[in-house]
């Protein structure tokens, strides 16, 4: 039995030296979390408190239009030019090489003719935005969205493009943009994490964790990934019972060992960042349950998300959850759309667009598009950021390849589309252009930087503002670059 002190655990020669008793306690409390659960709830009110972010200069910097954001990232590459851009040029030219002097060079060597949209476009609801039917469910919503169809990418390669998109960097080691929005404004709550990740259910995506790292910034502040299919979280509960007190007991020594453990090595952002984890996890043990539990939600509500429809199942699931997270204080909530490279699900179209991005639209239009209803009419989109974004493009030339010759289109990373909803924006617009057949950005164009700074413009904070020493330098978000896309502003 543990003694009723904890602290004596420490002292008990049973257990070793002060060097090694943390280790073997750890092997004999291996009960799972509900213990710590306990211990970390013995020192808290029955309401979650806020907890601040840390910056140096602390936002707000100016009066904030969102709380808090949910971001919807569409690995692969979606097509701007048979989603959200449209192009009667391109109908009109369907065919012909591409004109003008400047030959195209195509990231996968295979140059084809111009090729019409594959999906019909139509002008949608009183905002006459342009919307394709491989979204008819987003289409209906038109009204909500802030389309940017002059976003431009600084390489068309998926794996450095996807961290930039998430970054502003193309290289590793860069804080992703939750991981910004975290260490800036902190959580509304002290259960749950400030940063959630929902990755496809198919698999992580490419480059796992490095898309959601805490780089240089607090370990605290990384992405905490939670799962759409099956339990939200792993071994979350206990394998076996065991009393309270017992429970209480063994934890409160393991906490004390823990931070002991810390003091001896003179502090240690990394373990300290796990200590964290460990008393989150603590407390996230009745919060996630509660906040993943679906069946709470009313019949009407899962089918117009599609939670029992085969083909979006998993990402409705992400979605409503996703709602449910924000309107419990969690800050940022980031959605994946597309598996790793290597298994033919995602967005990257190169064979066939009509068959690649019909399946992967079918997972997120009916979910995506209730979201937005969902949070218009729960009163949550006033102060709610949704981002619907991706790494690049797809050229308005086709790509040959085998018997589909002419249906693929490869990676164009200098002109595509995304859009912004919610709290703060000009609804039912279309900012910026692209050249006549959608392969060049042409007025106004907008990098990473641009957008990124917009979205920290909408929740409070002077992306010049948010900064963090490191190496020499004070890092930021945007690098040193960046304006805010005022046009887009209410």
């Amino acid at each position: 039995m543990l003694p009723s002190n904890p602290q004596s655990a420490i002292r008990n020669p049973q257990f070793g030296s002060s060097q090694c008793s943390r280790r073997n306690l750890l092997g004999q409390f291996a009960t799972g979390l509900s213990g710590i659960a306990l211990t970390s709830l013995l020192g808290r009110d029955s309401t979650a408190s806020p907890i601040r972010g840390e910056a140096a200069d602390p936002p707000p910097h100016h009066p904030a239009k969102a709380k808090r954001a949910i971001q919807i990232f569409l690995q692969g590459g979606l097509s701007q030019v048979d989603s959200f851009d449209y192009k009667p040029e391109l109908a009109r030219l369907h065919g012909q090489p591409v004109p003008g002097k400047e030959k195209p060079v195509a990231f996968m060597g295979k140059v084809g003719l111009l090729h019409r949209h594959h999906f019909e476009f139509k002008q949608r609801g009183q905002s006459g935005l342009w919307v394709s039917d491989l979204f008819p469910h987003l289409a209906e919503v038109a009204d909500e969205l802030t389309v940017i169809r002059s976003m431009w990418s600084g390489t068309g390669n998926h794996t450095p493009a996807t961290y930039e998109a998430n970054s502003g960097f193309r290289t590793l080691g860069f804080p992703a943009a939750g991981t910004w929005i975290s260490y800036g404004l902190g959580c509304e709550v002290d259960n749950l994490p400030t940063f959630v990740v929902l990755p496809d259910s198919r698999s992580l995506p490419t480059g796992g964790a490095n898309n959601w790292t805490s780089g240089f910034l607090p370990a605290r502040h990384q992405g905490v990934v939670l799962s759409t299919s099956g339990p939200p979280v792993r071994d979350l509960a206990p394998a076996s019972s065991i009393d309270s007190a017992t429970q209480a007991a063994r934890f409160a020594a393991l906490a004390a060992l823990n931070r002991r453990h810390l003091e001896l090595r003179g502090g240690d952002d990394a373990l300290e960042g796990r200590l964290r984890s460990y008393e989150l996890a603590a407390r996230m043990q009745l919060a996630v349950p509660e906040a993943a539990d679906l069946a709470r939600e009313s019949a009407a509500t899962l089918n117009r998300y599609g939670v029992e429809q085969k083909e979006c199942a998993d990402f409705a699931r992400g979605c409503l959850l996703a709602r449910r997270l924000v309107e419990r204080g969690v800050r940022f909530v980031q959605l994946w759309s597309g598996a790793a490279f290597g298994q033919e699900v995602h967005w990257d179209a190169h064979g066939s667009v009509p068959e690649n991005h019909r399946r992967e639209a079918a997972k997120i239009d009916r979910p995506v598009a209730a979201l937005l209803g969902d949070l218009r009419e729960r009163g949550l989109l006033d102060d709610t950021l949704v981002i619907f974004n991706t790494e690049f493009g797809r050229t308005p030339y086709a790509e040959s390849a085998g018997d589909k010759a002419g249906a693929g289109r490869d990676h164009n990373a200098d002109a595509f589309s995304v859009w912004l909803a919610g709290a703060g924006l000009r609804h039912g617009i279309a900012y910026g252009t692209s050249d006549d057949i959608g392969w060049k950005a042409a007025e106004n164009p907008v990098d990473v930087h641009d957008f990124h700074a917009t979205i920290l413009h909408l929740l409070g904070i002077d992306h010049t503002r948010l900064t963090y020493y490191h190496n020499g330098i004070h890092r930021r978000l945007t690098n040193v670059h960046g304006r805010v896309l005022s046009d887009l502003l209410a």
